[in-house]
């Protein structure tokens, strides 16, 4: 008997997965794990998505090589609409040295959060210090979770959660605003460096209206396929990209968890989905200059 060819049989659906953090900002894996995480998960292809930087893209590429495994440039930036936070990625970032600057002062200014934050808590009694959270950072751009982790490390808290709830969070006594940086600012630093602004998880709080108005200031697309997402919620996140005519992204949202709803390879967001945003790029580049002959 011979072994069958495959002739006939459907084809193999590959998987990526867009929303991916690293060490370089408040993951808990090295940009190399991350993609040999990724290609043990079966992934074709991942973003770094790391806050405020890239620092991590260019490990990660060298580590993705032999692994046949493509790692796109990106980073989540924090930006604000009205009094509303919304978290949006840069994908596929062709010249990140345009917002280079930009994210160095946003680094900048995450350190001088977590300053304040572990003086306000201090002030109320948890002796933790700046140092044992640069250590938490490992080196990478410093955030609320490195702040978490310090002071769980310190054996004042059970775990981050606890930290959020009652010192760090929204409206807790250690809780310091991060700087502003409007949505529309955003998305054009991302146009600027070449990439497509895609709003994170974005979830049901993100109404049509709004959707309308940041399609109106340039938005590319909208996280589909994110963890905190119910079927529902993908099914009408679907039928807004449609109706908008804009690209789908989704993820992981991986920061190292080896189990829950945050796994990597959970997703299982289909390669079409990466190649259609490939293609909007390239209708981008297509695309006659403004004001042009």
């Amino acid at each position: 008997m011979t072994a069958p060819t495959g002739e006939g049989l459907p084809p193999v659906t590959r998987y990526v997965d867009l929303h991916m953090h690293s060490t370089a900002s408040d993951g808990a894996r090295a940009p190399e794990d991350v993609v040999a995480a990724a290609a043990a998960a079966g992934l074709s292809a991942i973003a770094l998505t790391d806050h405020d930087t890239i620092a991590g893209v260019a490990a990660a590429r060298a580590a993705a090589a032999p692994l046949g495994v493509r790692v796109i440039t990106g980073v989540e930036l924090s930006a604000y609409e009205g009094e509303r936070e919304i978290h949006l990625l840069g994908l596929h970032l062709e010249r990140p040295e345009r917002i280079e600057g930009a994210m160095e002062e946003f680094r900048a200014t995450r350190v001088s959060r977590a300053k304040e934050m572990v003086a306000k808590l201090n002030a109320i009694g948890i002796p933790v210090t700046f140092d044992a959270v640069l250590a938490a950072a490992g080196g990478g751009a410093v955030g609320r979770p490195h702040v978490a982790r310090a002071v769980v490390d310190g054996g004042w808290a059970l775990d981050p959660r606890e930290v959020f709830d009652r010192f760090i969070g929204q409206g807790k006594p250690a809780n310091v605003p991060k700087q502003r940086l409007e949505l529309k600012d955003a998305i054009e630093l991302v146009h600027d460096a070449g990439g497509l602004a895609i709003v994170a998880h974005p979830g049901p709080d993100f109404t049509r209206t709004r959707v309308e108005r940041a399609v109106a200031l340039g938005l590319d697309g909208l996280e589909v396929w994110h963890p905190s997402h119910s079927a529902d919620e993908v099914r009408r996140l679907r039928a807004l990209v449609d109706h908008f005519r804009l690209v789908a992204s989704g993820g992981s949202d991986w920061h190292g968890a080896t189990e829950g709803p945050r796994v990597i390879g959970g997703m299982k967001v289909p390669m079409t989905v990466l190649e259609a945003q490939t293609a909007r790029l390239a209708e981008r580049r297509a695309a006659p200059a403004v004001g042009g002959a």
